[in-house]
């Protein structure tokens, strides 16, 4: 299947190691080794992302702007093919072909704060990078992506729709959710305030999708994919939900959910290393909500795939999406303990530097 692949590349199959890659699981990924020279091969998942070539022409359009203001920014482009495209389509879908960063390496979960610090300022330095590029011509690449008026919609539907027997099995999870619907109301206030700015966002922050040297240093962000318009509390945001605690969302056993106050910190200060002079009043004020907008988002989203019979996320045993979203919902009461400490940290990290 890949030899016609490489060959729009100018590389012969037959001369190059191919392998298998990473820990991803929305796209099919392979290392590939020609001689001294390595890349990254990756198949796009048209089930998650539904026009591939909508990624190409944002990740070239961002390439062309870094490349005139910022050209010491490191931003891993797709190479192109002889024909000069930046994605090879053909019946077994879209294909690109990336340079290997050679000495880096990723982690799966943010095992110390000063990574967790260094992630945060790899994904503020990209935003910041791109603060003077025109936001609003990057393409959704997944529409209402992280809408949260929109996910609590369906989750109202699926109260209504949904299967009735778990609703019923689910009452306390779900009269938890109804009862903080102001992190809705909020979100619906932020998409109204003028003060709030339309940025490049990546969208997905975890730990994984930044590149690190030996040290631990971040080189930088990797899989743009989901790169398109957006807040910036959707990039903080997931970073806390994925950070903070030491428990994954797969976890069953609640009762070791903790937020970790030094990982937060570590967050705050890499993310406004960044960041504190780009973020306005109104979204600095608004820095600790991100949290509870991702963790509750996300919680949301898991129950209702739980009401409609799991057909978004699926599930490898029954009541993994009811298992989820408990888990999200403890996080977030965790996280809502701590939230006024943080806010106090917040303000005392961005100082005179915030933007009035």
């Amino acid at each position: 299947m890949l030899s016609s692949i490489l060959s729009a590349y100018g590389l012969q199959a037959d001369q190059c190691e191919i392998h298998a890659f990473g820990t991803g699981l929305i796209n099919n990924t392979w290392k590939i080794t020609h001689g001294n020279s390595e890349y990254i091969l990756q198949r796009i998942n048209q089930n998650v992302f539904r026009q591939p070539p909508a990624i190409a022409r944002n990740i070239r359009a961002m390439a062309d702007y870094l490349g005139v203001h910022s050209p010491g920014y490191l931003f891993v482009v797709p190479l192109t093919t002889i024909q000069k495209t930046d994605m090879v389509h053909n019946d077994e879908g879209y294909f690109r072909l990336m340079p290997f960063i050679k000495r880096s390496r990723t982690f799966d979960v943010a095992t110390t704060p000063e990574i967790a610090c260094e992630a945060a300022r790899e994904f503020g330095c990209f935003t910041k990078n791109l603060s003077g590029f025109d936001a609003s011509k990057l393409e959704a690449t997944i529409p209402d992506f992280h809408n949260l008026t929109l996910r609590y919609r369906q989750f109202e539907t699926s109260l209504d729709k949904g299967n009735k027997t778990r609703i019923g099995e689910a009452k306390d999870a779900v009269s938890f959710l109804l009862g903080r619907k102001d992190i809705v109301t909020e979100f619906e206030k932020i998409r109204n305030d003028d003060n709030f700015k339309i940025r490049v966002t990546h969208h997905d922050t975890k730990i994984s999708n930044v590149l690190f040297d030996d040290n631990g240093n971040g080189i930088c962000v990797i899989d743009l994919d989901t790169t398109m318009p957006g807040y910036f509390i959707s990039d903080v945001g997931d970073m806390m939900r994925t950070y903070l605690s030491p428990l994954s969302e797969e976890e069953k056993d609640f009762s070791g959910i903790e937020v970790r106050d030094e990982y937060f910190l570590a967050i705050a200060k890499g993310y406004l290393q960044e960041m504190s002079e780009e973020l306005t009043e109104s979204e600095l004020d608004h820095f600790v909500y991100s949290g509870e907008f991702m963790i509750y988002m996300q919680a949301v989203r898991f129950l209702t795939d739980y009401f409609n019979d799991d057909v978004y996320y699926g599930s490898k045993y029954e009541g993994h999406n009811f298992v989820r979203a408990q888990n999200q919902i403890t996080l977030l009461k965790r996280y809502q303990e701590k939230a006024p400490l943080f806010r106090e940290q917040v303000m005392q990290l961005a100082g005179s530097q915030v933007k009035k």
